[in-house]
């Protein structure tokens, strides 16, 4: 078998394999490589030592069995054979769910959360969407510290259990899409540095260092990224990948590191038959970002909508600290305006910014599925001081109507895990980080943040704390009772009426209309013939959806039709969803 790896500055390169030590040679075509022969199958074990430093694992390690320090492993990914055929499912009219491998089970791993996809397809999702699973140290995290870049997180199954699960989705009809960290890697467990300059101090992040994408060397370490992404789509027949917090993606180079991407996965589509797809996270409001390269944008297929889940959140919470001060304002008129718009920063000025962001998206050009909304995500109840879902505040009624905006409006909805049965259980931030100071650096850090914006330390859950990562767990006892049944049955007629009105799926953002009532607190909204109205107020709403017949598609709690004055007559925290003919 041929061992290769990438490691410029070195003057010898050996390489370890079970056992055995063999001096590495020169490639004379490709600068900064070395490559050897060695003997090896599927599970053989192996490292690089970097002029006679330790042995470390492989930049590229498909398998980490014994961790992130530990040596690394030979993978054959021809050796599964896929029970699908799957000829791929795009991202025009998904659903999707984000799913944590580690807490949608209380065992944690692939194979269990396998057994639970029939619950997803029984709802009406198309796509689950997977946290990150590169390896990290110790068992339970989040995710977001991955150090090995092509690898799968070993207490999670390996690299075996992904290709079980993504071969069951795909049975079931389920698209898979893998969350990636492009933008830093863990704390504890890098080996990358050791190998070549993966880093640069020309760029700084929120993690310290950027990763190398234009400065020298940048050449290889873009495409050390780019292939992994693709590997993921093609050794594990992944349909897209979520790229996590774009923004922090430090590329002054002509041809940015995403428009590169963009670029080989639709090659790669185009090769398989398959439709790929990517999804940014990005706070930017740039619509370059989700414009075709054609048009002098990066290409990529959709972005998270942070600017609806503001909105909607300040109008069924009235929070209005940090970020959401500038949408607590006028908070429907915030969600309306993203509802027509696709962002509500368009170049207006952020309070939390102090100065202007964003720049409007053209509604004529810009499909709105290239959006992705949503209530709930990771994000936004793990960052939480005590991770706790809307559940845990709002009435099931309010919680319904957050789901009747989600999944009615023109964005592609995203769902977070348990949110679908307004789950009791919260969803924490929790590490396992074996590396003793690292973790009460954490867990001072966590308290500090929360302390100082008047929580008690002793309400700020401690992060390596094996309780705290119970007690995110999904409890799959709830949807059996109430009041979680109910939500639960409102999740699923929203989603078939998603699925069977095809104005629901239009992707012409310009064709969304909007009425609504800051006062009264209550919004409707009209796409095509379809008619949705929320009230988000204590006392029944009159809402006036003009003088067509209308009838009733789904209601959260019991109304007459319009009168002839057409008027609706909407309960208080409650929804309804029409068509008018």
């Amino acid at each position: 078998m041929q061992f290769e790896v990438w490691a410029p500055q070195a003057d010898r390169v050996t390489l370890h394999c079970e056992g055995v030590t063999r001096a590495l040679e020169r490639d004379p075509t490709r600068a900064g490589w070395w490559s050897g022969v060695a003997e090896a199958e599927d599970g053989t074990r192996y490292g690089f030592a970097v002029d006679d430093g330790p042995v470390r694992p492989d930049p590229r390690s498909r398998r980490q069995p014994d961790g992130p320090d530990g040596p690394s492993a030979v993978v054959d990914h021809g050796r599964h054979v896929w029970r699908a055929e799957w000829a791929g499912r795009a991202l025009p009219g998904a659903v999707l769910y984000e799913l944590h491998v580690g807490t949608y089970t209380p065992e944690g791993t692939l194979d269990a959360a396998a057994e639970r996809l029939g619950h997803l397809v029984e709802l009406g999702i198309t796509h689950v969407e997977l946290m990150p699973l590169c390896p990290f140290p110790g068992r339970h995290g989040w995710g977001y510290e991955g150090v090995s870049l092509w690898a799968v997180h070993e207490p999670y199954g390996g690299p075996a259990a992904l290709r079980r699960f993504v071969d069951r989705a795909h049975e079931l009809g389920l698209g898979v899409v893998l969350d990636v960290v492009h933008n830093h890697l863990g704390p504890s467990g890098n080996h990358l540095p050791a190998f070549g300059p993966y880093f640069t101090d020309t760029h700084h992040t929120p993690w310290g260092v950027a990763v190398n994408l234009d400065a020298p060397g940048s050449d290889e370490v873009r495409a050390f990224l780019l292939g992994s992404a693709l590997a993921w789509l093609r050794d594990y027949w992944i349909d897209g990948l979520r790229l996590d917090a774009v923004h922090a993606l430090a590329d002054t180079r002509a041809c940015h590191f995403l428009e590169e991407l963009s670029r080989a996965v639709d090659t790669l589509a185009a090769e398989t038959g398959r439709p790929l797809f990517l999804i940014a996270e990005s706070d930017l409001n740039d619509p370059r970002l989700i414009s075709a390269r054609a048009e002098n944008g990066l290409g990529l297929h959709a972005q998270w909508s942070d600017d609806f889940h503001h909105a909607l959140h300040t109008a069924l919470t009235g929070e209005s600290q940090g970020y959401y001060a500038d949408f607590a304002r006028a908070p429907l008129a915030a969600l309306a305006k993203t509802l027509m718009g696709g962002y509500f920063h368009d170049g207006t000025y952020s309070s939390f910014r102090g100065r202007r962001h964003g720049r409007a998206l053209d509604r004529s050009r810009v499909a709105a599925h290239r959006l992705v909304g949503y209530s709930q995500t990771h994000d936004q109840v793990g960052n939480r001081a005590q991770g706790d879902r809307l559940a845990a505040t709002l009435s099931p009624g309010l919680l319904a109507c957050a789901a009747t905006l989600t999944l009615t409006a023109p964005f592609t909805p995203m769902l977070f895990m348990g949110e679908e049965w307004a789950a009791g259980t919260p969803w924490q931030f929790f590490t396992d980080h074996t590396d003793p100071e690292l973790a009460d650096a954490v867990r001072r850090g966590r308290r500090r943040e929360f302390t100082a914006h008047g929580w008690a330390e002793e309400d700020v859950p401690d992060p390596q704390d094996p309780a705290t990562r119970d007690r995110s767990c999904l409890d799959w006892s709830e949807p059996e009772r109430e009041p979680h049944a109910r939500v639960l049955d409102w999740y699923r007629r929203l989603l078939a009426l998603r699925h069977t009105q095809p104005d629901l799926t239009d992707p012409d953002l310009a064709d969304t209309k909007v009425a609504y009532d800051e006062g009264a607190r209550w919004l409707a909204f009209r796409r095509g013939d379809v008619r949705v109205a929320v009230n988000l107020g204590k006392e029944t709403a009159s809402i006036p959806l003009g003088t067509r017949p209308a009838r009733v598609l789904a209601a959260w709690e019991p109304v007459e039709q319009p009168g002839p004055d057409g008027v609706l007559l909407v309960p208080g925290e409650s929804c309804v969803v029409l068509e008018q003919g």
